[in-house]
């Protein structure tokens, strides 16, 4: 099984949602970690091609997002959860998405200087 790991401040981001979002979350990063995919889960817009997925979630009347990233051989990278407010439809809101490619950079970096000497 995969680790997680949490880059920046999406563990702390993750707690501050309501529990029943923080269980559907928390069971779709479990199916990530043993090679799985939560039947919620799908590919960020934007991010073709490099296993960037978010499980989206709705509850009393708000919608919560978990993006993170399968694309790495030795762990699962949690990069953003977040209650999303915008009020410009479905899209996810470019400074959300700055922040993703950002931390999906950090996370790379993190991959490679903590698992790219262990054996397959």
């Amino acid at each position: 099984m995969k680790p997680i790991e949490w880059i920046g401040s999406s563990y702390r981001d993750l707690l501050k949602i309501p529990p029943d979002v923080q269980n559907v979350i928390g069971y779709g990063l479990y199916l990530a970690q043993i090679g799985d995919k939560h039947d919620d889960a799908k590919p960020l817009k934007g991010f073709k091609g490099s296993g960037v997925l978010e499980i989206v979630d709705d509850f009393d009347g708000d919608t919560y997002r978990a993006i993170y990233t399968v694309r790495f051989e030795f762990a699962v990278y949690v990069l953003h959860v977040f209650q999303k407010k915008s009020k410009s439809g479905i899209a996810t809101p470019k400074q959300d998405i700055d922040l993703i490619e950002k931390r999906f950079k950090v996370a790379s970096e993190h991959h490679r200087e903590n698992y790219d000497n262990k054996p397959s």
